[in-house]
């Protein structure tokens, strides 16, 4: 399997595409942001006229749009289900409800396409390094078809699953939980800000503590780096993967406080800082607090 394509070149879908071609694979793609498809084909890759056009000669496609109406639009119909030939294989890393992921399988049935209900964890620097952690639910025959090109763009895939939306139901109950660890280290970065904490002396016991994680790590560094924008972690991802997160719970009768409360900060922080990423949060508890946490304490960007 060399012919491969990828729907969706923002910040995760263009680390896609870079890792699929640097390991060889001929690879075509499509967005509609024409700066976005500039940047494709100056990195090697094959521009396509539509998304259903990229399924014209690819084996496999990954499909890396944002919510659940974009991924039927571009697989069902006459997107890629139009155009792929039989046996080829789709892989759905885009985060979206698992009642749509169900859809779309139902939808791909009696064409012959495969799919492989695989979102993914890492983000922009998971997706731009190839070290995504793959949640994929398809069966063992599939998945050992899709798993070439899914290894160039990842470090560690997990078979959660055979059934379309189970990898989307694995994504929502672990998105429960960094949603959290942003709100919880948001809220500890204010707290420390008020007392006087050296943002530096913070990060560092944080980092090297049993609370520290790769994502706690990197919300408390862009807190006192002041890096709100552009890091590629934008707001509205975060919020909308936590709605499917509440909608799933909601549907199963679980109660998920913490989850919930997560979002709520995560709503407030879209309405006050639109153009934020996950870590703008933190500004409403240090507006609240009337303080800043920066690297050095009393300092000022």
């Amino acid at each position: 399997m060399k012919r491969v394509g990828v729907v969706g070149l923002g910040d995760m879908g263009s680390g896609l595409a870079k890792n699929l071609i640097a390991h060889g694979f001929q690879t075509k793609g499509f967005d509609l942001s024409k700066d976005r498809m500039a940047d494709f084909e100056a990195m090697g890759g094959i521009a396509a006229a539509t998304a259903a056009d990229v399924g014209s000669d690819a084996e496999l496609v990954f499909v890396m749009v944002m919510n659940g109406d974009q991924a039927k639009a571009v697989i069902l119909g006459d997107g890629l289900a139009s155009t792929l030939e039989p046996g080829a294989v789709i892989v759905l890393t885009a985060t979206i409800k698992p009642e749509e992921a169900r859809a779309i399988g139902a939808g791909l049935g009696g064409t012959g396409i495969d799919l492989i209900d695989s979102p993914v964890s890492g983000g922009f620097p998971g997706a731009q390094g190839g070290t995504l952690t793959m949640m994929a639910a398809a069966s063992d025959e599939v998945l050992t078809r899709g798993r070439p090109a899914m290894e160039a763009v990842s470090k560690t895939i997990h078979h959660v699953g055979v059934e379309p939306g189970m990898g989307q139901t694995v994504k929502a109950c672990l998105q429960s939980v960094m949603g959290s660890i942003v709100t919880a280290t948001t809220e500890a970065a204010g707290l420390a800000a008020k007392a006087g904490v050296d943002g530096e002396a913070f990060y560092q016991v944080l980092s090297t503590s049993s609370a520290g994680s790769g994502l706690a790590n990197t919300c408390l560094q862009s807190i006192i780096d002041r890096k709100f924008e552009k890091t590629g972690s934008h707001i509205r991802t975060m919020y909308k993967d936590l709605t499917i997160s509440l909608d799933l719970a909601r549907e199963l009768g679980v109660p998920v406080h913490t989850a919930a409360t997560a979002m709520q900060l995560f709503q407030a922080g879209i309405s006050k800082f639109p153009d934020g990423d996950n870590w703008a949060v933190a500004r409403l508890t240090e507006d609240i607090a009337g303080a800043e946490l920066h690297r050095k304490a009393g300092s000022r960007s």
